[in-house]
């Protein structure tokens, strides 16, 4: 695999870009992050010492120039990273598909001394750009012959440098695993269908959600994942002959679902689906089932091509049913609202990344597009993302379906892989006696240790779902560490996790409590007493150091020579082995949302600074990615000390900015173990003196509200899916290993880069630094300069961009 090497790690110093000119513009359908990208864009460049303009209305205004394209400054992004849509405008422009409407645009951007282009918008837009990018030099010439340019404007401006951002909530790029918005069109979709599900219990009535999505089924199958959705019909994969009596055994378990029914166009029903439908919406409410929920995308289609709409079903099912049916067309209820975290730290990311490809840019360079790989910003070739794109739409207007989903990328063959696994249902009956016991299978235990977090249900409910499908037997141990003790444990029935998915905290029960030599004897006869032949510890910094003690222990209790497995579950996202954790995403979307609130408090008070604490421990992810998230003037955390020095400079920018910058609020935050004795209290009353002229603050700790909140699509998502791969690995040792007693067969199951990672925690030990409670290596530290950079603070930004070959890219997004 080749890798062009050149601007990783490299340091990016202020003003070493001076007198470059960099225009930005947002074209086709608007998404939420837009804004936080536009302001990365104009304050990376600002910083870099470019002139960076705005072009308003999209390509109509590079078209029209005049006032549409103005100059913008650090000040004129101020106060938009919150809000959603493009606050610079969007328009579709059928000017700029003709060559004189290209030549126009080309005129107004020399004129201006314009050489650096970034479009942010889907793949129409971006081939747009494209197209305009190859034909330049030739605009170029025809101007200087018409003279409306000079020969010393020829020279200078000879060549456009294009880098794209995908600014779409239907994520049906090839290339990237999210683009902007999608996250944000996720919360709206969880959010209604969680407000559905009880109105539709009030009335027994069926509800049919339409989607957005254009011709990808994403937000379709990732609502449906999240929200338990329990059947989808498939092509490529055919029901089994019993599906009919599969399906209703699973109705009539209590799975109480939110969705029964996806539609979504990569994946259309078998013909018939219309009778089997009714036929089973039937079963249902004979059953005694109060409520049913269908998704479907708004470009679901049939086998033969033709669409289903929500008309359509609703038709099926009154027609066929007399069922009080209701639609619900969710439409631009997705593209509204204030964007995620999620997709305000992606927005900032990707156009600081747009900046940094545009300034490195060289004549052989190709037109580039920022994507998302994991947890890193990459550069991809323009043009090979676009046609893998196109070959989705091409494969699914031939009924390949198996092939657009392929192409559709690893993360949404995942999700539908995901969702069909959990839509087994229920087992064999062959599984269970004439009472309903396990005839067969392993015994496994699942438990928490630390504190609880969002995520810890969703985690818990696929865990047992899968095991009892393959006709395991699941014992829930009930109060982490101390119920193991105690042995309170008990065995989990599948309707006991119903409704488990859309529900904070942690329902088994769990404390902080940690193993000691004195109780481990017990633990280990419990263990044994119950016959546990594998356990899944999902938790935080406890958990990990629990898996571990009990690996440790293994050669004086052979009841801990099991397979041992830990899925990281906390807001601080601590643990090591993997870059994300359970609950994070929610936290940070709690913190932010409050952040929010909070300045929006000081709307009629004139300059005020707010120092926020967060949680986190000695973790400073919170603190850092709320900073970037909320547009933050600086955050202090325990990994990054800071002197008086430091503190007083960041109280001096941020009253410069009070005087001069047309700013009144100000926003700082401080992960609450930062520093002994620059504690909160002391940083408030530093900046009350030493602002005093400029501004008053305030302090506020938001303390457990972190912990609490409903769990957000990526945390729903994230534990169905770790459970269900824990599920995998813990059978799979147990069927072809024939001894426990390795390290590795005590792992973390983590996140690293796109990848699930099964490490061995005894390795891991080597990298934790366990008196703070942290990883050795934080891969979101090398963000952090970003957050200065775009607070006007003075910093070197050195994240790791990675700019990707054509024929690599084809490799890595197929």
């Amino acid at each position: 695999m080749s890798v062009d090497q050149h601007p990783k790690g490299r340091p990016i110093h202020q003003g070493s870009h001076k007198g470059k000119g960099i225009a930005v513009l947002t074209s086709g359908g608007d998404s939420q992050g837009m804004n936080a990208a536009t302001r990365a864009v104009v304050r990376v460049g600002i910083y870099l010492g470019c002139k960076v303009y705005f072009i308003k209305e999209g390509y109509q205004g590079l078209v029209d120039g005049g006032d549409n394209i103005v100059e913008a400054s650090w000040s004129s992004v101020s106060g938009i990273i919150h809000k959603g849509g493009t606050v610079i405008g969007s328009a579709r422009c059928k000017d700029f598909t003709t060559r004189p409407g290209r030549i126009s645009g080309a005129q107004n951007l020399v004129d201006r001394g314009i050489t650096n282009l970034v479009v942010i918008g889907g793949d129409g837009s971006l081939t747009g750009a494209n197209i305009f990018r190859q034909e330049w030099p030739g605009i170029l010439d025809e101007l200087l012959a018409q003279k409306k340019i000079t020969e010393e404007q020829r020279g200078k401006y000879g060549h456009l440098n294009i880098c794209g951002m995908v600014g779409s909530i239907d994520n049906d790029f090839c290339g990237t695993d999210m683009t902007i918005g999608t996250d944000s069109a996720l919360h709206r979709i969880i959010d209604c269908v969680d407000a559905i599900v009880s109105t539709a219990y009030s009335h027994q009535r069926t509800f049919i959600l339409e989607v957005m999505g254009r011709h990808c089924g994403y937000l379709a199958i990732v609502g449906g994942l999240t929200t338990e959705a329990d059947f989808v019909f498939i092509p490529e994969n055919p029901p089994l002959p019993d599906w009919p009596q599969r399906l209703y055994l699973a109705l009539v378990g209590a799975l109480a679902s939110e969705a029964d029914y996806v539609f979504i166009p990569e994946w259309p029903p078998e013909i018939g689906w219309p009778t089997k439908l009714c036929s089973k919406l039937t079963q249902e409410r004979e059953a005694g089932q109060r409520l049913n929920i269908i998704i479907v995308a708004e470009g679901a289609i049939d086998r033969n091509g033709d669409p289903i709409s929500a008309e359509k079903i609703k038709q099926v099912v009154v027609d066929n049913l007399h069922q009080d049916t209701r639609i619900t067309v969710l439409g631009h209820v997705q593209r509204g609202g204030s964007p995620s975290a999620f997709d305000r730290v992606l927005g900032c990311r990707m156009g600081a990344e747009a900046v940094m490809a545009l300034m490195e840019a060289t004549v052989e360079s190709p037109a580039y597009v920022v994507s998302l790989d994991g947890n890193q910003a990459i550069r991809l070739p323009l043009m090979a993302c676009v046609e893998k794109t196109k070959a989705v739409a091409k494969a699914m207007e031939e009924k390949q379906w198996d092939l657009a989903v392929q192409l559709r990328g690893r993360s949404f063959a995942r999700n539908l892989d995901t969702f069909k696994m959990l839509t087994r249902l229920k087992p064999p009956k062959s599984a269970y006696d004439a009472e309903g016991k396990a005839t067969g299978g392993f015994t496994l235990a699942i438990m928490h240790a630390g504190a609880p977090c969002c995520g810890m249900n969703a985690a818990v409910r696929s865990f047992v779902r899968n095991c009892i499908y393959r006709g395991d037997t699941v014992l829930g141990v009930h109060d982490g560490v101390d119920g193991l003790i105690e042995g309170n444990l008990e065995e989990i029935k599948w309707s006991d996790v119903t409704g488990w998915v859309a529900q904070g905290g942690a329902f088994l029960g769990t404390k902080r409590t940690l193993p000691t030599s004195d109780n481990m004897p017990l633990i280990a006869a419990q263990l044994k007493k119950f016959q546990v032949k594998a356990l899944l510890i999902i938790g935080g910094f406890e958990a990990y150091q629990t898996v571990l003690m009990f690996a440790e222990n293994r050669d004086k209790f052979k009841a801990f020579a099991i397979p041992l497995i830990c899925i990281p579950a906390t807001i601080s996202n601590n643990v090591p082995g993997t870059d994300f954790s359970l609950g994070c995403d929610t936290a940070l979307n709690e913190i932010t949302e409050i952040c929010d609130r909070i300045r929006q408090s000081a709307q009629g008070t004139k300059r005020r600074t707010f120092i926020v604490e967060t949680m986190g421990g000695y973790c400073g992810y919170l603190a850092t990615m709320a900073g970037l998230a909320g547009g933050a003037d600086a955050a202090y955390i325990f990994e990054e000390s800071s002197t008086i020095e430091q503190l007083v400079t960041d109280v001096k920018h941020l009253s410069s900015k009070m005087a001069t910058g047309g700013i009144s609020r100000g926003l700082v935050l401080r992960n609450e173990s930062a520093n002994e004795n620059y504690n909160t209290d002391f940083i408030q009353r530093l900046y009350s003196e030493e602002g005093k002229e400029y501004f008053t603050t305030r302090v506020n700790v938001l303390g457990h509200m972190q912990q609490g909140g409903s769990p957000t699509p990526f945390d729903r998502n994230m534990g169905t899916k770790m459970a269900a791969k824990a599920v995998e690995w813990l059978v799979d040792k147990l069927m072809n290993d024939k001894s426990f007693e390795t390290p590795q067969s005590a792992v973390m199951l983590g996140i690293v880069r796109r990848q699930y990672k099964f490490t061995p925690l005894q390795e891991l030990k080597l990298y934790t630094d366990f008196k703070h409670r942290i990883p050795c290596d934080q891969w979101w530290l090398k963000i952090r300069p970003l957050l200065r950079i775009l607070a006007k603070h003075e910093s070197t930004y050195e994240e790791e961009g990675v700019a990707i070959d054509a024929e690599e890219a084809t490799e890595s997004i197929t």
